[in-house]
């Protein structure tokens, strides 16, 4: 018991040192290489096999110095696909799912600032029934290892998702690091996008 609690504290101690590191990095972006690098990020995205075979593509709204996702977002609308969108349910400290159609009246303001959808105008959706996850994250490596903000919020919608459901983030170079600290329930990515090509996992 001891061994593990020494263990689990090294690698939370791990991921919250590498949290700040490539935070820092990303927040040092300027604003015009980050638009212009998220438009190549999603432009390489949309050309992928794996998200043009996806029908059912849960999404989410940029946070912070995230890549820019509404233009993504607008895309897969205007191509006829199922846009799904995540909703925080704070009490059960996890996400719940909902197919968007109007990214203007279909969305309310959320925790954190982030803009999600309504219950009310927006259908609930089965993690099962997703075909590809754009993941978001703070850092990743080249074998699909991926350091999320802390919540676990998505670790738990993952491990519910069905098994052939495609796992894809899309991040700029300066987060991809050598190798991400990841403990047992943590998931790995399919393939990360960057402005600079595509990291695939093995097998992926």
């Amino acid at each position: 018991m001891v061994v593990r609690d020494v263990t689990e504290t090294a690698l939370t101690a791990a991921k919250r040192a590498l949290r700040q590191t490539v935070l820092a990095r990303r927040d040092a972006v300027v604003p015009g290489e980050r638009a212009a690098w998220s438009i190549a990020i999603f432009a390489r995205l949309m050309g992928l096999p794996t998200v043009q075979r996806a029908w059912g593509v849960l999404a989410y709204h940029a946070f912070g110095s995230e890549p820019e996702t509404l233009p993504f977002l607008r895309t897969l609308l205007a191509s006829g696909k199922g846009l799904l969108l995540p909703r925080i349910d704070r009490s059960a400290r996890a996400l719940t799912l909902h197919r968007v159609r109007d990214l203007d009246a279909d969305l309310t303001p959320g925790p954190w600032g982030i803009r999600e959808p309504d219950p009310r105008r927006c259908p609930p959706v089965r993690p099962g029934d997703v075909d590809l996850v754009l993941v978001p994250g703070v850092a990743f490596d080249a074998g699909g290892g991926r350091l999320g903000y802390g919540g676990g919020y998505y670790d738990r919608l993952l491990g519910t998702c069905a098994e052939a459901t495609a796992l894809v983030a899309a991040a700029f170079e300066v987060q991809i690091v050598e190798r991400v600290p990841m403990g047992p329930g943590d998931r790995r990515v399919d393939l990360v996008v960057t402005e600079r090509g595509v990291y695939a996992r093995d097998g992926a």
